[in-house]
């Protein structure tokens, strides 16, 4: 579990919660369910250290979660690992439904219309209100890509690669900015 592409970003730890060592979590996981069947994690802290503990406790609250690490039994202990992100093995995510992908898998892909004119490669990807928004950068500037079916024809996630279908206006408008 040393190798950091072998792992999952989850939650993030906001700061100390209680006087045993609980900490308050804020969610970065769309999966239902993904931390209240947590057992272990890794804590990845700001500084660098790598702490991989069991789970003892996590329960809902407020709009994030309190968790309860086996590794950290007091709220000094909790405060250095303020900032922390909670990763998990990638091989503990699960399979998603067809047409939906892990961020983690598109960044980095190569960018090309049906035409093979090539974009860029994508390096963010925005969750807006009406759809997530693919950021891809190239020679010819920055290019935002409607996250939509209409406009994405293929995904190959072992390729790297994806296509698109450029509505009138899209990358010329985008480069023109």
């Amino acid at each position: 579990m040393s190798n950091s592409s072998d792992l999952v970003t989850i939650g993030k730890i906001e700061k100390p919660f209680g006087l045993c060592g609980e900490v308050r979590v804020r969610s970065l996981s769309d999966i239902p369910g993904r931390f209240e069947t947590l057992r272990r994690a890794i804590l990845q802290s700001p500084s660098g250290r790598v702490l991989t503990t069991g789970v003892r406790r996590v329960r809902a609250g407020g709009g994030s979660y309190i968790i309860g690490f086996e590794a950290l039994t007091t709220p000094e202990e909790a405060a250095a690992f303020r900032g922390s992100l909670i990763q998990v093995p990638r091989s503990e995510s699960p399979s998603l439904p067809e047409g939906w992908y892990y961020e983690r898998d598109l960044i980095g892909m190569q960018v090309k219309t049906e035409l093979g004119e090539f974009l860029g490669t994508l390096e963010e990807v925005w969750d807006l209100p009406a759809n997530h928004v693919f950021v891809v950068r190239g020679e010819g500037g920055e290019v935002l890509i409607p996250a939509t079916k209409e406009i994405v024809v293929s995904v190959d996630v072992a390729g790297r690669r994806m296509t698109i279908r450029p509505v009138e206006g899209l990358v010329e408008d985008q480069n023109a900015v």
